[in-house]
């Protein structure tokens, strides 16, 4: 799982992902810092019958992470590693992890 969660009522996607993040994991950045990397509809993880709308961004950080919230740990391990489990939710699977691993491939490439 990844950390996010609902709209808060007239609340703008990328103040909800600074709020998420912040509730979730501890850390603080600025909306312009946020990578807009779209929309993805699919099936919610552990929630059977259930599709989400997941607003995807992508951005660097600076401190230490901390789960917080409902988060019970943070795990860091590589996309192709998180590809192998399957523990993994849709829109990582799906989704996030594929495009981390094109964005690495063009980069690696491009040096």
């Amino acid at each position: 799982m990844q950390p996010g969660g609902k709209l808060e009522r007239g609340e703008s996607a990328r103040s909800a992902v600074r709020r998420e993040i912040q509730e979730e994991l501890g850390l603080c950045f600025e909306e312009a810092d946020l990578e807009n990397w779209g929309l993805w509809e699919g099936p919610a993880a552990n929630e059977l019958d259930t599709s989400i709308v997941a607003h995807l961004f992508k951005s660097a950080f600076h401190g230490q992470v901390k789960p917080q919230a409902e988060l019970e740990e943070v795990l860091w391990i590589s996309p192709e590693l998180a590809l192998a489990r399957d523990d993994i939710a849709p829109l990582l699977r799906d989704r996030v992890l594929p495009n981390l691993m094109a964005e690495q491939r063009q980069q690696a490439t491009s040096r």
